[in-house]
C-alpha cells in the first residue's frame, strides 16, 4: 500500500511556477494511479481557504463533478473528481476518486495551461501534488477548435466560458438527448436544431414530431407537414410496410395471406407503365399503381379458387383494402389522388433539396391514426435511408433525422419486431457509411433498445429522475465522464451533461435561452391560472365534438 503523507505536507507545499494566487497552491497530493481512475488526498483546510475566491471555478475546487489539475514535466494532466469520502477521523483530509481527462502544455514563464487535448500519455507518480483548475484554465480546455460548431450554453459553474458542440463529429457519429419530462428536453433540442440551421441555412433535416410540438419553433426557417399537406403516396411503402398495414391476420395464416398480397401486389405494379418499362420489377419496387388494381387483382384471384373455405384470406385482404380506402383519416396517405408518379416532388420538399433558407421539415404525426403511426415513421426512415444508399454515385447530401420520443419506435426487446424499429436500427448501425445521421430524443432511455443508444457518439443527458434510465445512460457512456453522470440527478432544468464525440471533454453545460417565438408548445399547463378562467365552456365542448367526431384538428 502507498504510504500516506504526514498531515503537515500541505503546509511545506510551495506556489507553483511563479503564478499568483489561491489557485498555485496545491490543495493535495495524488495517493494512487491506475489507468482509468485514481485516488487523491484533498487537505479540507486548503480547500476552505478558496471558498470566497472571485473565480466561482477556484470556489467550487475539490467538489464532485469539478476539476483539478497536477503537473507532469511541462505538461498539466487535468482530471474530473468523481467521488469523495473522508480518510481521518479528524475530518482533515479526503479521499477523492478521479478520472483523467486530457492534458495541456505549460507555458514556461507564467506555468499556465494551453493547447489542451483529449487523453493523457504520461501519467504522474504518487505524491505529485494537486492544484485547482481556475477559469483561464477552463477556457483552454473548452475552446472550440477551428472546427465547425454550435454554441449552445455556458460550462458549469461559469458565466461567460462557451459550450460548444463539433457539428460534424456529433451528427457524423449520431446523438442522443435524454431527460425526464419538464427538464426542459423539448427547448433543449430546438435549441440545438435552430443553431445548426443557422450554421447550414442549406441543410437537410427532418424531424418526426409525435406531439406536434416543434411547428411553432420551426414556422420561420422550416417547412411544417402533417396530415393536411403531407400527401405521402402508399405506394412508397415496401412489401413489409405493406403488410403491417393490410394484413390482420397472425401465426400460419399470416404467411399465407403475405404470399397473397405479395403476387397481387407486383401484378398491380406490372399493370403501370412504370412497371412495364421496368424489365425485372420487385415487390418492394416504389411504383405507383391504384388501390382498386389491386382490389381487383384479389377478386379475381379469389374467382379461381374451387372450395368456399380457401377464399378467406382473399376476403380479409379485400376488406382491409376497401377498409383503408374509404377512411377519410388514412386519406393523407391513401387517397386515390396519390396515384400520379410524384415522388421526386416529395423527396424534395421532405429533404429540402432545395432548402430554400428552411433546411428543416416537421413531420407532425400526431393527427396520423395510431394504428398506422409507426409505418408512417418507417417509411419516412427508409426513405431516407434508400435514398442515401442509391444516391451514392451522386454529389453527396448528407440528411439528419431526429426522432422525438424515440422509445416508442425502437422499444428496448422488441426492435426488430415492426418495421420502423429495424430501419431505425439499421440506420444507427450504418447510416454513418451512407451519409444519414440519427439524433435520438427520449424521456425513457432505459425503454429503448440498448444496442441503438450504445451507437450514438455523442450523449446529451439531463436530469433524469428514474433509477434505471441513469444507469442504463452510465453504461451508454465512456469512462471518463463517470464523474459527471453522478451529478445528472441533481442537475437543474436546462442543464445537461455531454459527453462524446461531440464534445472535447465531458462538461456540464446550462443551455442558453431561446426566444419565445422559436420555442416549441410544450409548456407545462399553469393550473392555478387556468382552472380561474370561467365562461364559454358550453362552446368549447361544442367545437371539440365537432372536431372529435370529424377526427380532424
Amino acid at each position: 500500500m502507498t504510504e500516506m503523507l504526514g498531515a503537515d505536507a500541505f503546509q511545506r507545499a510551495t506556489p507553483a511556477g511563479g503564478l499568483a494566487g489561491q489557485a498555485t497552491v496545491p490543495i493535495g497530493y495524488v495517493f494512487a494511479i491506475a489507468g482509468a481512475s485514481s485516488r487523491i488526498v484533498i487537505d479540507r483546510a486548503s480547500i476552505e481557504t478558496l471558498i470566497d475566491d472571485t473565480d466561482p471555478v477556484v470556489a467550487s475546487a475539490g467538489s464532485v463533478g469539478s476539476q483539478i489539475k497536477m503537473r507532469v514535466g511541462s505538461t498539466w494532466l487535468v482530471a474530473n473528481v468523481r467521488s469523495l469520502k473522508l480518510d481521518d477521523a479528524a475530518g482533515t483530509r479526503v479521499i477523492a476518486e478521479i478520472d483523467f481527462l486530457g492534458e495541456g502544455d505549460e507555458e514556461r514563464l507564467t506555468g499556465k495551461l494551453y493547447r489542451f487535448r483529449r487523453g493523457v500519455t504520461r501519467y504522474p507518480m504518487p505524491g505529485c501534488e494537486v492544484y485547482p483548475i481556475t477559469t483561464a484554465d477552463l477556457k483552454q480546455i473548452y475552446a472550440a477548435e477551428d472546427r465547425a460548431n454550435i454554441e449552445v450554453g455556458t460550462v458549469y459553474p461559469t458565466k461567460d466560458i462557451r459550450a460548444a458542440l463539433y457539428v460534424d463529429a456529433m451528427l457524423g457519429k449520431h446523438f442522443a438527448l435524454v431527460g425526464s419530462t419538464g427538464t426542459g428536453k423539448s427547448t433543449s433540442a430546438a435549441l440545438i436544431l435552430h443553431r445548426i440551421c443557422e450554421l447550414a441555412p442549406q441543410g437537410h433535416i427532418v424531424m418526426i414530431d409525435p406531439h406536434g410540438e416543434y411547428g411553432a419553433a420551426f414556422r420561420g426557417n422550416g417547412a411544417i407537414y402533417d396530415v393536411t399537406n403531407l400527401q405521402m403516396p402508399y405506394w412508397l411503402m415496401n412489401f413489409e410496410e405493406h403488410c403491417e398495414v393490410f394484413l390482420t391476420s397472425s401465426g400460419s395464416d399470416r404467411q399465407f395471406d403475405a404470399d397473397i398480397l405479395a403476387k397481387c401486389l407486383l401484378m398491380a405494379k406490372a399493370k403501370s407503365r412504370l412497371g412495364q418499362e421496368i424489365a425485372k420489377l420487385t415487390v418492394d419496387a416504389p411504383i405507383p399503381y391504384l388501390l382498386s388494381d389491386l382490389t381487383n387483382i384479389v377478386g379475381l384471384e379469389m374467382g379461381k379458387m374451387d372450395r368456399a373455405g380457401d377464399t378467406a384470406p382473399y376476403l380479409r385482404l379485400k376488406t382491409k383494402i376497401d377498409e383503408i380506402k374509404s377512411d377519410p383519416r388514412y386519406g393523407f396517405m391513401f387517397s386515390g389522388m396519390l396515384v400520379a408518379d410524384t415522388m421526386a416532388s416529395f423527396l424534395q420538399r421532405i429533404f429540402r433539396m432545395p432548402g430554400e433558407g428552411k433546411p428543416i421539415s416537421i413531420i407532425d404525426v400526431s393527427g396520423v391514426p395510431s394504428d398506422i403511426t409507426s409505418v408512417v415513421v418507417a417509411v419516412l426512415a427508409r426513405m431516407t435511408f434508400d435514398y442515401a444508399i442509391w444516391s451514392r454515385n451522386e454529389e453527396p447530401r448528407p440528411i439528419l433525422l431526429v426522432c422525438e420520443e424515440a422509445h416508442r419506435y425502437i422499444p428496448a426487446g422488441q426492435e426488430t419486431s415492426n418495421s420502423v424499429g429495424r430501419i431505425l436500427g439499421r440506420i444507427a448501425k450504418e447510416g454513418r457509411k451512407y451519409g444519414v445521421s440519427l439524433g435520438l430524443i427520449t424521456q425513457r432511455p432505459s425503454d429503448l433498445a440498448e444496442g441503438v443508444l450504445s451507437q450514438c457518439g455523442t450523449i446529451i443527458a439531463m436530469r433524469l429522475n428514474n433509477d434505471r434510465d441513469q444507469a442504463f445512460v452510465r453504461a451508454a457512456m465512456p469512462e471518463g465522464a463517470r464523474g459527471f453522470l453522478d451529478s445528472i440527478p441533481a442537475l437543474r432544468n436546462r442543464e445537461c451533461i455531454i459527453c462524446g464525440e461531440g464534445v472535447t471533454i465531458p462538461v456540464r453545460v446550462s443551455f442558453d435561452g431561446l426566444d419565445e417565438a422559436k420555442r416549441p408548445a410544450s409548456g407545462d399547463p399553469l393550473f392555478s391560472q387556468l382552472w380561474r378562467d370561467v365562461g364559454g365552456e358550453d362552446q368549447i365542448i361544442a367545437r371539440t365534438i365537432q372536431r372529435w367526431r370529424a377526427q380532424g384538428k
